[in-house]
């Protein structure tokens, strides 16, 4: 075992890379799998970050669409909390170097998206807001003495003494390696969600769950596993993971349109295509069940060469795929995009296991309740990132010179089977994704109990494992319809389940057991 005097911060998204500039002086190590700025659903985010930064705007409206999108199971103090500390957070970051976009008066200028009440999403050169934050991150941890970044490693298991978190065990990203312990004084968890263990994603490929899974298997408290929010604008060009045209589109007046010409949302809701996510997903989904192929008529939203100036990312993709945006629609489809729950936290970023802390899409605070309010993921990733670095600085004796970490990876390890992890994808999108039944949620839980078996070697297929297993019994356990969690056999939402959910792996497992037996 080795040992270091560094918090360990597992994940180098913009919590992570947040959470290591508000702890310096402090010491600290970053695992990152890939070279910075590469994998991180954070550079991926086209929005912008939702804060109340118009004169007409407040952070209590924010905090009203906030829990309105939650389909009553937001935690109102954490949203609360969340929006009164979104502006200070939009100004460090303008002034670390984040070139938001402005109008000719120096005013931030603002995006409106879906379920909010105005526009108050601010951006970056249209649709590069995830890009450039990272950007800035990175350049200010590159000059930051007191943070390493250990690049190409990821964490397996966490290490784990009388019930607290002491230490975390890594291996090498590109497999070949057997993995190493390091005992340290504490552990931020900030590796993402869990949307790659879907087969049609919007998130970067290794985003797979695993940072969830080895916090429950370590026997951390999980929370709302069930809520998963499917994008309903993944942009469906053969491709994965599946590029996301933004929702500002159908802000700025792209509109949701099938094979025969109807605009489909028309009649759906009272905002049509800015309804809340999970009813347009439903709706996207809907239409591909019935063979009406769903498309993105992105025409209206701006003129010509506009639209390649407003939404670069989009137009890129779109041109690659030999498609202009500006001439003809786009075809989408709803693809799994950000996990609501994981391991469950309080307002400092506490999880239930002293000694680990949690921050980003990895944790569940209970901001987003059942349905998340879109670009309000990156605004939770800062506030918690600072809250927890904040609180885990207390635990400290004081800033030191302390020795950069230099680990030798032993040869050996077991690597993922490619197929296996195929098979899981399917087996969540086709039984645990837009529309859910007690039957097929049986049926994958019965295929992850068999995995589980199969790969029991592999420590990274375990915790991919354990996440799917979680949200597959999660959703078997709420026999109802709420936000992004939908049941064929329970439509209706009962108010008697307006509340969080939470499960360890055990009580996991148990669920398991039960659904196999009664669907046997």
């Amino acid at each position: 075992m080795l040992r270091t005097d560094r918090v360990v911060i597992v994940g180098a998204g913009l919590g992570g890379l947040y959470a290591a500039l508000s702890l310096a002086p402090h010491p600290v190590l970053v695992i990152s799998p890939e070279a910075l700025g590469e994998g991180a659903s954070s550079a991926w985010a086209q929005g912008g970050v939702a804060a109340a930064m118009a004169a007409h705007d407040s952070p209590e409206s924010h905090a009203s669409d906030t829990l309105a999108a939650g389909a009553g199971t937001v935690d109102a103090g954490v949203a609360n909390m969340v929006t009164q500390a979104a502006r200070d957070h939009i100004l460090d970051l303008a002034a670390r170097g984040t070139p938001f976009d402005r109008d000719a008066d120096g005013q931030f200028q603002l995006n409106h998206e879906a379920a909010h009440s105005t526009a108050r999403v601010v951006r970056v050169k249209g649709d590069q807001a995830g890009k450039k934050i990272m950007e800035t991150l990175i350049a200010t941890v590159r000059a930051t003495p007191s943070v390493q970044v250990m690049e190409g490693v990821v964490a397996q298991a966490l290490d784990v003494e009388d019930g607290r978190v002491t230490g975390i065990w890594l291996a090498r990203a590109a497999g070949g390696s057997q993995s190493v312990r390091l005992h340290a004084p504490a552990v931020l968890l900030a590796g993402g969600g869990s949307g790659g263990l879907y087969a049609l994603t919007t998130n970067p490929p290794r985003i797979r769950g695993q940072v969830m899974g080895l916090a429950a298997r370590a026997g951390a408290m999980m929370a709302d596993m069930e809520f998963i929010q499917f994008h309903p604008t993944a942009m469906d060009l053969g491709l994965d993971p599946a590029p996301l045209a933004t929702e500002a589109l159908r802000g700025a007046g792209a509109r949701l349109v099938n094979a025969q010409g109807v605009y489909f949302m028309d009649g759906q809701h009272p905002q049509a295509d800015l309804a809340p996510r999970d009813i347009v997903a439903r709706a996207v989904f809907a239409q591909t069940q019935r063979g009406l192929r769903p498309m993105l008529d992105m025409r209206a939203a701006a003129a010509g060469a506009d639209l390649a100036a407003r939404f670069p990312a989009v137009h890129d993709a779109c041109m690659r795929a030999g498609l202009d945006p500006a001439q003809v629609p786009v075809p989408v489809a709803a693809a799994a995009h950000y996990h609501m729950g994981g391991v469950a936290t309080d307002r400092m970023g506490r999880s239930s296991l002293p000694g680990l802390w949690v921050c980003g899409e990895a944790a569940s605070t209970g901001l987003h309740g059942a349905n998340r309010l879109a670009s309000n993921g990156v605004l939770e990733a800062l506030v918690f990132a600072r809250a927890a670095a904040a609180d885990i600085a207390l635990t400290l004796t004081g800033p030191a010179d302390t020795p950069v970490v230099a680990l030798d990876f032993p040869a050996g390890g077991v690597a993922l089977d490619a197929d296996g992890v195929m098979q899981l994808r399917r087996t969540m999108s086709a039984h645990v994704g837009v529309r859910r039944s007690a039957q097929g949620l049986a049926q994958a839980l019965t295929v992850l109990n068999d995995l589980e078996t199969t790969y029991a070697d592999s420590p990274d297929f375990s915790n991919m494992c354990a996440t799917a297993t979680l949200i597959a019994a999660s959703a078997y356990a709420r026999r109802e319809s709420r936000g992004a969690h939908w049941r064929d056999d329970f439509p209706q939402s009962d108010a008697a389940q307006a509340m969080r959910s939470f499960m360890t792996l055990t009580q996991a497992h148990q669920v398991r057991a039960t659904a196999m037996t009664e669907h046997s």
